[in-house]
């Protein structure tokens, strides 16, 4: 069965977009002070206290397995769908797959090489990178989906990180000044 590469594209570009707008939404009214932020470190001694204090089951954890077998598989459905639209656009399977491998060593060992440095960078300013990500491959995608012919072809993605990036400090900077009364907490 052939996907069409267009149609491949807009539907990997949706879903990023989907995504993208998700996160920068959440991250605009956390830095807005309009949702509380997340204190990893704190969620993080509550459910060990919490699954500690839970009587150890015998067998399989169901939670757990699901929740592990969730996380496993959309990272690597991710993958997936880079390497198919990566390998069949340039007619080049094999090449495709062997560097999306080589990216799984990389990726894996800059994580354990980093690690720490990365615990210390705020939640939310990395969900806000992230999602200016997103939404910057997700509106190339989407357009490349669409057959525009993006001027400067790939140069377009930094410009669509800056313009996004410009464009979520605006927004936090407005709802700031919309809600100045707001320093912490979340808006009911």
């Amino acid at each position: 069965m052939h996907v069409p590469l267009n149609w491949l594209r807009l539907v990997v570009g949706g879903v990023l977009l989907i995504f993208g707008m998700q996160w920068l939404r959440k991250a605009i009214l956390r830095s807005s002070g309009l949702k509380d932020k997340h204190d990893e470190d704190e969620i993080y001694r509550r459910k060990v206290a919490e699954l500690k204090a839970v009587d150890a089951a015998v067998g399989r954890d169901r939670v757990a397995f699901v929740v592990a077998f969730k996380g496993v598989f959309l990272e690597g459905l991710e993958v997936v769908i880079i390497v198919l639209t990566l390998g069949t656009s340039a007619h080049r399977m094999s090449l495709a797959i062997v560097v999306a491998a080589i990216a799984v060593v990389m990726v894996s060992t800059a994580g354990v090489v980093v690690a720490r440095q990365l615990s210390r960078v705020p939640e939310n300013a990395m969900k806000t990178g992230v999602g200016v990500l997103l939404v910057t491959y997700g509106t190339f995608w989407t357009g490349e989906g669409l057959k525009i012919t993006w001027p400067g072809n790939d140069v377009m993605l930094f410009v669509f990180v800056v313009l996004y990036a410009f464009v979520t400090w605006l927004l936090i900077l407005l709802m700031r000044w919309a809600h100045p009364n707001v320093t912490s907490g979340a808006v009911s």
